[in-house]
């Protein structure tokens, strides 16, 4: 396993319960048994917070720390496309992605590659989360 995934998974800012929320959804992965909650505060089609918490591989925490810092303050329509086009990550041309203009799209890609698809359904449970959270 590479040592960077513990480093993005273990940044856990974001791994709370967003009191008062206007969205959440659960969701859980049935390949492997991961669990994902996420709630947020949406006000004028723009993130205002995002909590997380996950019973989940490293892999999934990974994914979803670094989700939850690229949503906030993201327009929907914004989160829409990335989120949409999340499996193109593990596709070798990956081009449909960079025509979305995702500024952190590198790191990103450090751990959503085709050298992780044997953890595909595990980095794009907290994806699936959100977009059934947002009714995306």
């Amino acid at each position: 396993m590479d040592l960077k995934i513990l480093e993005i998974a273990s940044d856990s800012e974001n791994h709370k319960v967003v009191k008062n929320h206007t969205h959440q959804s659960k969701n859980k992965n049935p390949l492997c048994g991961d669990e994902m909650e996420i709630t947020l505060i949406v006000k004028d089609n723009i993130v205002q917070d995002i909590g997380y918490q996950c019973k989940s591989c490293v892999y999934c925490q990974a994914s979803v720390s670094l989700l939850s810092k690229w949503v906030m303050q993201a327009p929907i329509e914004k989160i829409s496309d990335f989120v949409s086009n999340a499996e193109f990550f593990f596709d070798e041309n990956f081009e449909q992605l960079k025509k979305i203009n995702i500024k952190d799209l590198k790191v990103f890609k450090k751990i959503m590659n085709p050298e992780n698809i044997s953890r595909k359904e595990c980095l794009l449970l907290p994806f699936k989360t959100l977009s059934k959270a947002l009714k995306l």
